[in-house]
């Protein structure tokens, strides 16, 4: 076993897992259809009190968004925060107190997610740091779990694999794999997205979007990365993360992928690390053009440093006849030609989580296991992860060359605790 990649999974290493998930999906997904832009978002959510039963979940990862999310779910009335499970003791402990966890119900360590899906729990909400997505993922669906994911479902092509094939297995057995993704949810992004698919812009001739952000946590490696593993200082460590492009901008490529029903066959793009006395290997800026196979261009731009930009996750699309706006904070627009519509997005970021939380709901309560949120988030990940590869090598890269390499991104492991 290759200590750099043990995962306290049984004795198998996350490389073995990534690879017979990726051998088993690649040919579906090279073959299979792309994300429908009419797709089911499953069941109205059921309106927040109004529930018949309480569902047993399982919070892995105790950070900071774990345990607001988890406070979420507690509101919404139809769920029993039953477990939790984190890395850092002082985590769960803090967390298990706030969200009435029993003691004998919090586990510790890379394994404690298996000890949490064994503690009698029928739903697992992971939002632990993504790098461990695809395994904990596949563990919670085959002892048969519902899951409840964040962004982005995994950091390299192998784990987009394994979480497809995640979802098929959880379809098969008949349990909800949902993924949390919050700008589809918003009732201006969605009308203006049913317009732009009706015509409002005649055809779609490009696209621009952007992701910035302030710089995120560059801290130094110790003996071991466990404390890369504490409040998203992970983010600046590409394998843990996906770098920039994957960790925050796939809110806004995700909303590209929803917007158009497919994802783009190719991508040229150029990257740089620019912040000074950088320790991390995340990329600081990046510019990456994408082509679809109907001949769209899309373009995009990501940037994380403290240069006093605005927080930005936003995309224009622009018709032959008019142009059209979706973004995170602010207005969601068509402008120009007869379906001209505007209005604001409002607290996204509160009221989407609310949201997903309730569809989630509804989908376990009501056997609804289609899971299209699944397929989406694969291809809009596997975009991000084009882009970065793309602007990492400064040349032009298909998707069929990435799906074919099965690139894994490695992660030195050794000395943190089973």
């Amino acid at each position: 076993m290759d200590k750099h990649e043990h995962h306290a999974n049984g004795g198998s290493s996350r490389r073995d897992f990534l690879r017979a998930a990726a051998g088993a999906g690649a040919a579906w997904t090279l073959s299979g259809p792309l994300a429908g832009a009419g797709e089911p978002q499953g069941a109205a959510p059921v309106p927040q009190g109004e529930v018949s039963r309480k569902v047993r979940l399982g919070l892995v990862g105790c950070g900071g968004r774990g345990t607001w999310i988890a406070g979420l779910f507690r509101q919404h009335g139809g769920f029993e925060l039953h477990s939790a499970a984190d890395y850092f003791e002082d985590s769960v402990e803090k967390a298990g107190d706030a969200l009435g966890v029993e003691r004998s119900r919090r586990f510790t360590g890379l394994s404690g997610y298996r000890k949490l899906i064994e503690s009698g729990v029928e739903a697992v909400a992971i939002l632990d740091v993504p790098f461990f997505y695809p395994v904990q993922a596949r563990a919670a669906v085959e002892v048969g779990c519902h899951v409840y994911m964040a962004k982005p479902v995994a950091v390299d092509v192998p784990g987009c694999l394994a979480i497809e094939a995640a979802g098929r297995l959880a379809t098969e057995k008949r349990r909800v794999f949902f993924v949390d993704y919050q700008m589809r949810t918003d009732p201006v992004n969605i009308e203006v997205a049913r317009r732009v698919r009706e015509g409002a812009l005649g055809r779609i001739v490009h696209l621009e979007s952007a992701g910035f952000s302030p710089a995120w946590g560059d801290s130094p490696r110790g003996a071991t990365i466990e404390d890369l593993l504490r409040q998203g200082k992970w983010l600046s460590t590409a394998a843990l993360s996906g770098d920039n492009i994957v960790s925050y901008d796939i809110h806004i490529i995700d909303a590209v992928i929803w917007l158009l029903g497919r994802r783009p066959a190719c991508a040229v793009g150029f990257a740089r690390r620019c912040r000074p006395n950088a320790i991390g290997d995340r990329q600081d800026a990046s510019v990456v053009a994408y082509q679809l196979e109907d001949g769209t261009i899309w373009s995009h731009r990501n940037q994380a440093l403290d240069n006093g930009a605005e927080w930005v996750l936003r995309c224009e699309a622009f018709g032959e006849t008019a142009r059209a706006q979706i973004t995170y904070w602010g207005k969601s627009a068509v402008l120009g030609g007869p379906q001209a519509h505007e209005g604001e997005v409002v607290n996204l970021y509160d009221e989407g989580a609310k949201r997903n939380i309730a569809d989630f709901y509804t989908s376990v309560v009501g056997d609804r296991f289609e899971n299209p949120t699944v397929r989406r988030a694969v291809d809009g990940t596997l975009t991000a992860i084009l882009g970065r590869e793309a602007a990492a090598r400064g040349a032009r890269v298909t998707m069929e060359e990435i799906l074919k390499e099965k690139k894994a991104l490695a992660v030195d492991l050794a000395g943190l605790r089973a």
